[in-house]
């Protein structure tokens, strides 16, 4: 496992970071395909055997299922001081006016019950899931800077916006003196692009960490176009996000498989690989639901594509209508 710096912080993490969205209750999360706690243990162990110390999870995932299997599988498998632990907040965690959002009351309020299902002091990255329309940026960055100042969080991130709502945030914190974001989360692989327009390019000059979620497009990039898994037939995200341009990105698919042919190696090794040469990305976020899904992916950090394979690779993309922002 090699080992980067999260942005401009001295923060040590993994190139891979595991994503928990996969782990928690299917009876309390939209999706069915989600692996219950005796199912995750082994998966969130044997990532640590790999040596990967970045696990990012969200307080609204299997509505905090996730973070308590993941905190206790940390408490029972790691030092608590080598794990570098990110949780989430947004999404609906309960019905009435101030069950969401970014507001004071909900972060303050959220931070806690995140640590008390995790079982710890604090966590290493606290991240806004989405912009909050309806919260002053103000509000929400202030509140941030409390709890981080409160010991509650190392540092903050971002994910899944415009760039121009980033840029808000990023110059409300200098204006004020206020914890600026080090890490964006947002959604970003070979049949997804859109980052590279715009938020790319501010994370490079602000020197933000990146961290993608569904580098491997929800498995899409694994596999023939052709072929189904439970999640693929069941999970209606996925759906939303690359059912509409799958004709268009067939293209892009079969190179990749063309290419891993090439290099004897898996198909994920190239779709991270090719993650992996773009700046400013730190550690693209993995999911994992089978201990095989870990060992491929780890071995995508020692494969060197070329750039004229990188260049092939991204020649036949399309523009494709902005996902993820809301």
């Amino acid at each position: 496992m090699e080992y980067v710096k999260l942005g401009n912080t001295g923060l040590d993490v993994s190139n891979l970071c595991l994503g928990c969205m996969g782990f928690g209750d299917p009876g309390k999360w939209i999706h069915s395909w989600v692996l219950n706690e005796e199912e995750s243990r082994p998966v969130i162990r044997k990532a640590l055997e790999l040596g990967i110390n970045f696990f990012d999870t969200a307080n609204v995932y299997s509505m905090g299922a996730s973070e308590e299997i993941l905190g206790r599988a940390i408490k029972d498998y790691a030092s608590r001081d080598e794990v570098v632990l990110a949780t989430k907040l947004h999404g609906r965690m309960h019905e009435g006016p101030n069950g969401a959002g970014l507001s004071r009351k909900a972060i303050l309020s959220e931070i806690d019950k995140s640590l008390k299902r995790l079982g710890t002091d604090y966590v290493d990255l606290y991240i806004i899931h989405r912009w909050d329309n309806r919260t002053p940026i103000e509000e929400t960055m202030e509140a941030l800077q409390d709890v981080v100042k409160s010991g509650k969080a190392r540092y903050i991130g971002a994910s899944a916006m415009y760039a121009w709502q980033f840029q808000k945030a990023l110059y409300t914190s200098d204006r004020y003196g206020w914890t600026k974001f080090v890490s964006m989360q947002n959604h970003l692989n070979l049949i997804y692009r859109e980052e590279e327009r715009e938020m790319l390019p501010l994370c490079r000059a602000e020197g933000i960490g990146v961290t993608p979620y569904s580098p491997l497009a929800s498995g899409r990039l694994t596999r023939d176009i052709s072929d189904t898994t439970q999640r693929s037939e069941s999970d209606q995200v996925q759906k939303s996000k690359y059912d509409g341009t799958a004709e268009a990105d067939r293209i892009i698919i079969e190179r990749v498989a063309e290419l891993a042919n090439r290099y004897e190696v898996p198909r994920t090794h190239i779709a991270l690989s090719w993650l992996l040469h773009k700046e400013p990305i730190a550690a693209p976020i993995i999911g994992a639901t089978k201990l095989d899904h870990l060992e491929y992916a780890i071995g995508a950090l020692d494969l060197k594509l070329t750039m004229e394979d990188l260049a092939w690779l991204e020649e036949p993309y399309t523009p494709h209508t902005i996902i993820g922002h809301s």
